[in-house]
């Protein structure tokens, strides 16, 4: 693996793209830190270092955990990429329900470029909605324990945090699209999966505080626990990487055909079913709709907000419950959107394709449908356990939300994909130029 590291420098135009990505990404890192105008960033830290404990309950946790804690300090990139995120996905769930949109998505790279320059439009108006709502939220004292974080408020602040953080947010989605253009790919991801990295010296500083090695009197965590959680965190990495390059390959062949002149010989190929066919937005759409309570009550002051945010509070039995139950519905909901074994028996039919053993039409498909079910169900099951782990060990360990949040959840899913994803578009361009990868057996497979 370090002979690969340093084939990586001998290649100019591989050495060319990760310097452009990593120029691209110090920018990036950079913006996290410059302030939004017209409000108190000193006030704002203090107020959110009080609840750290309770952020990932809201919305705004998971904004803070994508924007790599750009939300917390309230920057210009306070909205991260989670308004991409969501266009994106919007996008993907109305391109089945709106025939224009489903014909766009079959028209290949032209219909691609429209349905993206949908999605960022998309990404501008949620943008802009978002921030009209945060900056009614830091108007308010109330929301701060009567702290004030915006000295002036009334129309002219809220106009300049909706111009300011949507062109952050747009900055920032044009910094995925170059490090995707003229890095090496995967843009919007990278971003992501850097937010999410940037946490981790302070959740090793807050382990290192909790060990306290140097006075044993203050000790919160006892060190044979915490090899006991370094043991279990490799055991999560290393499973999440399982089951994410985990597929089940459908054996497919095709007849021999006679076009014109030309015969076409038989051929024997595969269909890749993935275990993880929805990747994490099952666990984002579940999270979004559980922290909604919490969220609307820390902006709107009702009884009926306050008692369904209690019984749904980060770490209790019954949000890991409705979390778990969410996940799988929204694993099977995403699937059967975005997986259609109609249309693939169809396309196998025309092409003179056929599984062995399986009859062509509406048998193929019911096939591939107990198929999909059967695999979905394991990858529900996998991923829900997964994301109500950090829960689990925020309740009984006691440990801060920054450092169970590395145990398990989004977080972990999204930077093993990356990182996953971009060791193998490394290791292309190394065995193209007769270099070896990073491993000497076998390879590296991509999630799609």
């Amino acid at each position: 693996m370090l002979l690969a590291f340093k084939n990586i420098t001998k290649i100019p135009e591989l050495r060319k793209k990760l310097f452009i990505t990593l120029a691209l990404i110090v920018v990036y890192r950079i913006g996290t830190f410059i302030p939004t105008p017209g409000i108190d960033g000193h006030a704002l830290s203090q107020f959110f270092a009080r609840i750290a404990s309770q952020q990932g309950n809201t919305l705004f946790g998971i904004m803070n955990l994508f924007s790599g804690g750009a939300m917390q300090k309230c920057t210009i990139f306070a909205l991260g990429i989670m308004p991409y995120i969501s266009a994106s996905i919007i996008l993907q769930l109305l391109t089945v329900v709106i025939p224009y949109l489903e014909k766009l998505a079959k028209e290949g790279e032209m219909g691609r470029k429209k349905i993206t320059q949908y999605t960022r439009y998309g990404t501008v108006v949620l943008s802009a909605i978002q921030s009209l709502f945060i900056s009614m939220w830091l108007e308010n004292p109330a929301h701060f324990n009567g702290s004030i974080i915006v000295p002036n408020p009334g129309w002219d602040f809220k106009l300049l945090v909706v111009i300011t953080l949507t062109a952050g947010t747009a900055f920032i989605m044009w910094l995925g699209e170059q490090i995707t253009e003229r890095g090496i790919g995967n843009g919007i991801s990278i971003i992501i999966s850097v937010g999410i990295i940037s946490r981790a010296p302070q959740a090793l500083q807050e382990t290192f505080m909790l060990l306290s090695p140097f006075n044993p009197a203050q000790r919160q965590l006892d060190p044979l626990m915490f090899l006991f959680m370094l043991g279990m965190l490799v055991f999560v990495v290393g499973t999440v990487i399982l089951i994410t390059q985990g597929q089940r390959k459908i054996p497919v062949q095709y007849a021999r055909r006679v076009i014109g002149r030309k015969v076409y010989g038989a051929q024997s190929t595969y269909i890749p079913l993935r275990i993880n066919q929805a990747g994490v937005i099952p666990i984002i759409f579940a999270s979004s709709v559980l922290m909604f309570p919490a969220t609307m009550a820390a902006i709107v002051q009702n009884d009926l907000l306050q008692k369904i945010s209690g019984s749904l509070e980060y770490g209790k039995g019954l949000y890991c419950i409705a979390e778990f139950v969410f996940i799988v519905f929204f694993c099977f909901f995403y699937t059967a959107i975005t997986f259609n074994p109609i249309e693939i028996a169809d396309m196998m039919k025309r092409n003179g394709g056929f599984i062995p053993g399986i009859r062509p039409g509406k048998s193929t498909a019911e096939f591939l449908d107990k198929i999909m079910i059967r695999i979905t169900s394991a990858g529900a099951i996998f991923l829900a356990i997964i994301a109500i782990l950090p829960n689990l060990i925020y309740r009984y360990f006691k440990l801060p939300f920054d450092i169970s949040s590395f145990f398990g959840g989004t977080g972990l899913l999204i930077v093993v994909g990356v990182l996953l994803d971009t060791m193998r578009q490394i290791e292309s361009h190394l065995l193209v130029r007769n270099y070896e990868g990073f491993m000497r057996k076998g390879k590296l497979k991509g999630r799609r």
